[in-house]
């Protein structure tokens, strides 16, 4: 049943031979990989003029410039970016070049940055479409919380099938939200330069309650704007950590592919922030500041454009409304192929557990889709699917990534420069030095305005994390390090000196022949079977019938007045160990294996328990003897042990096939 159902949800494996075939084509790259920064068109926008109307309606006039500075930015970012898919074409992004030329601990530190910010990533997205879903519907608000953790289920098992079906199920909402904002943006155009009407409506709103703002105050009131707009430029590092799963060549595609995210970003921001800002458009954090109910849900940027330029209720706004909220959705999808990859590179270089970097049935990461789905929906119920209190967490690991990279850069050009095999020019090389020494100033400049701007406001939960995650990966390297250097091979084994054979037994049944009839098989020293007294009465009947049955294996009745199994056995296999310190204890647990795989929890609990403990014990092995209930047979007389005469005369046969003997 289980593997019935991971089939039908996952799908048919794919065999490595077929590796290639999941290679993307920059048609389908951009959906996979762009979707975050492309959809950040949906709310870097209303982010701005949520900080904006905080001053009032004279300073929505500057959403222009600000949006203007974060275009600036994005410029500088993108090719910035596309010279390291060039550099560093086996992909890693900010980790891998900041490792490369920074050392260890700043590749760290870029590492743990991102990874938080893919986990923001999906749960801002997430909630962000959800957003816009209600928006449009309002009743989708009261059920925000379980409608968007349904949705991070779903997109967790769309990527689980694999880079190429998850791909297609991307490319039509991806498409579709670009080709509906672009039409929304020119038809806007089309009306203002025409002398048409675009009123929003919120346009004849007037801010009830306002800050009082100048001077150096204002000055920090466009700061935090520009901080909040930046979010526009999460998942750019994507495509840099990707180029591998790009089709040759590889770093080409990439950055053609980085080219085009790059024009299309632009335009839609660009154009929403200018329409926005003529059509009069206005938010707040807070309903009463715009006079409005308590219960009442603000319209996003886009649904207002899309109610000014073609009317509310028409094709035209809900198309938009529709493809906003599924392109959200599908956004954290940038994470779901960033977290992952950089999971893998990680525990490829032994930051983290091993186990990441390991592929599924369908070629992709499940370790790091199942545990970025876990922790992303953990935020999302924590912070109640709040776009404004979760945005808060956003962006500053993203800067942080930004800065180092863009500082392993401009080294790894300096090491070029005075590389003599180097088939780059002098000068080339001094023009792209430049564009990433600029790229790191910018991106420095940023992360200092957005952890002044919003680390009161939440940003200092992400400081807190950093450092945490950057720990963790420390102690998880050290933990390997250690491990290796334990397992290398000596010179010599030296074999045991003597094997003492220690059966687990709780009554007499056919796996407790079986296992004992296994420990004799394998001619060790000694070999006893220890049962532990919670009940005189059933040791007493236990005993009674190992002798009726003429078992030749000594019975050890250990006694339990507190009625506890496993430390008694623990007592005694140490005892001997004490006693013998050169010898080897294998301890032999009976278990038997259900029919059902259900019934396998009403089952052998006591027996896991007793072997998690005993692995913990020096110089004792541990030997599970299963026994398959299916396969037993009925038959008393097969099943019985035999006595200790007919054992003895069948000590050739036993020796010579070492088959089950009893």
């Amino acid at each position: 049943m289980p593997r019935t159902l991971k089939r039908f949800v996952v799908g048919r494996p794919i065999e490595n031979a077929r590796a290639a075939e999941q290679l993307m084509p920059k048609w389908m790259a951009l959906p996979i990989l762009c979707s975050d920064p492309l959809s950040s068109v949906a709310y870097a926008t209303d982010e701005i003029l949520l900080v904006l109307g905080l001053g009032g309606v004279a300073w929505i006039t500057h959403t222009p410039w600000v949006a203007g500075a974060v275009a600036a930015l994005i410029i500088i970012i993108v090719m910035s970016y596309r010279q390291t898919t060039y550099a560093y074409p086996s992909g890693g992004g900010a980790y891998a070049v900041s490792r490369a030329n920074l050392g260890t601990t700043p590749a760290l530190i870029a590492a743990s940055a991102l990874m938080i910010d893919y986990i923001m990533t999906v749960a801002v997205s997430i909630s962000s479409g959800v957003a816009n879903i209600a928006s449009a519907f309002p009743a989708v608000d009261q059920h925000a919380v379980p409608i968007t953790l349904t949705c991070i289920a779903l997109l967790a098992i769309m990527n689980l099938r694999g880079v190429r079906e998850s791909g297609f199920a991307f490319a039509v909402p991806t498409y579709g939200f670009i080709a509906s904002i672009l039409v929304l943006v020119l038809w806007g155009a089309y009306k203002v330069l025409t002398g048409q009407p675009v009123v929003a409506p919120t346009a004849h709103m007037q801010f009830h309650t306002v800050e009082q703002v100048g001077g150096l105050t204002g000055a920090v009131l466009l700061l935090r704007a520009f901080a909040s707009g930046c979010t526009a430029l999460t998942g750019v590092e994507a495509i840099s950590n990707a180029v591998p799963h790009f089709r040759a060549p590889k770093s080409k595609n990439a950055a053609t592919t980085l080219l085009l995210m790059l024009v299309l970003s632009i335009t839609m921001f660009g154009g929403t922030a200018l329409l926005a800002t003529r059509a009069g458009v206005k938010l707040s954090p807070d309903n009463a500041a715009l006079g409005l109910p308590a219960s009442a849900v603000q319209q996003t940027v886009l649904a207002q454009l899309g109610s000014a330029i073609s009317g509310n209720g028409t094709l035209l706004f809900y198309v938009v409304q529709i493809f906003t909220a599924a392109v959200l959705l599908m956004a954290a999808n940038t994470a779901y192929n960033g977290f992952p990859i950089l999971a893998g590179i990680l525990a490829k270089d032994d930051f983290l557990p091993r186990q990441f970097a390991r592929r599924g049935d369908r070629l992709s990461f499940s370790n790091g889709i199942i545990v970025l789905s876990i922790i992303a929906g953990f935020l999302v119920y924590a912070f109640q699917a709040d776009v404004s209190r979760l945005i808060q967490l956003y962006i500053l690991g993203v800067f942080l990534s930004f800065t180092l990279s863009q500082l392993g850069m401009v080294k790894h050009w300096n090491d070029e420069r005075r590389n003599p095999n180097s088939t780059l020019t002098g000068s080339a090389i001094a023009r792209k030095r430049a564009l990433n020494l600029v790229g790191a100033i910018a991106t420095g400049v940023v992360l200092i305005v957005v952890l002044f701007t919003k680390f009161q406001h939440g940003a200092w939960i992400v400081c807190i994390a950093i450092p945490a995650f950057f720990s963790l990966m420390r102690g998880i390297k050290r933990h390997y390090t250690k491990v290796d250097a334990a397992l290398q091979p000596t010179r010599r084994q030296t074999l045991p000196s003597n094997v003492h054979a220690v059966v687990l037994v709780s009554r007499l049944h056919q796996p407790a022949q079986h296992a004992l009839a296994f420990a004799r098989a394998t001619r060790p020293s000694t070999i006893v079977a220890l049962t532990v007294q919670t009940d005189p009465h059933d040791s007493q009947r236990l005993m009674e019938e190992w002798r009726s049955q003429g078992i030749p294996v000594p019975l050890v009745i250990v006694d339990s007045p507190y009625r506890e199994v496993t430390r008694p056995i623990l007592d005694y296999v140490q005892n001997i160990h004490r006693q013998s310190p050169r010898d080897v204890i294998a301890v032999y647990v009976p278990e038997y294996v259900v029919t059902h795989w259900w019934e396998q929890i009403l089952h052998n609990q006591t027996a896991l328990r007793i072997k998690m403990r005993l692995l913990l014990l020096p110089g004792v092995m541990v030997t599970s003897v299963p026994t398959q209930l299916a396969a037993v047979e009925v038959d008393e007389a097969s099943d019985a042990m035999p006595t200790e005469d007919a054992t003895r005369a069948s000590e050739t046969t036993e020796s010579t096939a070492r088959g089950v003997a009893g």
